[in-house]
């Protein structure tokens, strides 16, 4: 009996963010610590990131973002429901609190995210192979009608359902982001049948919330991979080959006022916790665990 092929994609997210991110990130591709990477493309250093990738042959996909910074659809940069008083998106935890109010217009979420695929297009010359959120927006209500719409439309067959197995045995999550995943988690359940509907596909197991920062560790990726392999090996037939993503977020800490997607960098961008996952990430260790596992990197154009 062979051994079950799994095919990993390791995404490196938020691409563009700045220049000690997309840094960081080359430095994991280079090295085959990741196998592809997720744009956004209102960070300050998009363009520049577009260039790298196409530099180095990095598979690049969109990672859409309602959520931090500046819309890239000109109309929208004034007057529009995803914007708050200050002029910038409503930040990760505001976008779902003006969600659940009713107070964001899907239509201007619609033209933001084709928007945003215009823009990719033209910083890379194609079309996103995969399409994903930041801040996991895509799988939220009402949202993820528009993003299979947008999908559908521009033919993009690939996405990610962040579900992680095993997310309710880590107890080392604290309370307050144990709720958001979870809450990510049950969106992520009821987006299933729509993105199906649409016809848009994504990987049989998907890994990022119990490995992210701080709690990430070879031995973390290694026990996480290890329950996905097994869970794949239980669901498929002996010959057939798995898919899992695993998400990261690996760079060098930003520093400001670079960086950022108009309203500079971030908390998490600016900590240490991604220089630990970009020196994780590169360790031989993982690599020849990958070997010993018949796991074989790759990204969503090679599925």
């Amino acid at each position: 009996l062979r051994m079950l092929q799994v095919k990993l994609i390791i995404t490196g997210d938020d691409f563009g963010y700045c220049p000690r991110r997309n840094q960081g990130i080359v430095e994991c591709f280079l090295a085959g610590a990741i196998s592809n990477v997720s744009l956004l493309v209102n960070g300050s250093a998009a363009a520049d990131a577009a260039k790298l990738a196409r530099r180095h042959n990095i598979p690049i996909g969109l990672h859409a973002n309602l959520s931090e910074g500046s819309p890239v659809c000109e109309v929208l940069k004034t007057n529009s429901s995803l914007l708050n008083q200050d002029g910038f998106f409503h930040g990760k935890m505001g976008f779902r609190t003006a969600l659940s109010k009713g107070l964001l217009n899907m239509s201007e979420v619609k033209q933001e995210l084709k928007a945003q695929v215009e823009l990719f297009h033209e910083l890379t010359g194609h079309l996103p192979p995969h399409m994903d959120g930041h801040q996991h927006v895509h799988v939220l209500p009402e949202v993820r009608h528009v993003f299979a719409e947008v999908l559908e439309e521009y033919g993009i067959q690939y996405t990610r359902v962040p579900i992680e197995p095993g997310l309710h045995n880590c107890d080392w999550i604290p309370p307050s982001l144990m709720d958001f995943y979870l809450g990510v988690e049950e969106d992520s359940f009821n987006t299933v049948d729509v993105f199906t509907k649409h016809g848009i596909r994504w990987p049989d197991i998907y890994i990022g919330l119990s490995t992210m920062g701080r709690n990430m560790s070879v031995s973390s990726i290694r026990s996480a991979l290890d329950s996905a392999v097994l869970q794949l090996r239980a669901r498929a037939a002996p010959s057939s080959a798995g898919t899992i993503e695993l998400m990261v977020h690996p760079g060098y800490p930003s520093v400001p006022p670079v960086g950022g997607c108009g309203e500079g960098p971030d908390d998490f961008s600016q900590s240490w916790e991604r220089l630990h996952e970009l020196q994780t990430l590169i360790e031989p260790e993982l690599q020849s665990y990958y070997k010993s596992r018949n796991i074989q990197l790759c990204s969503f154009k090679d599925l």
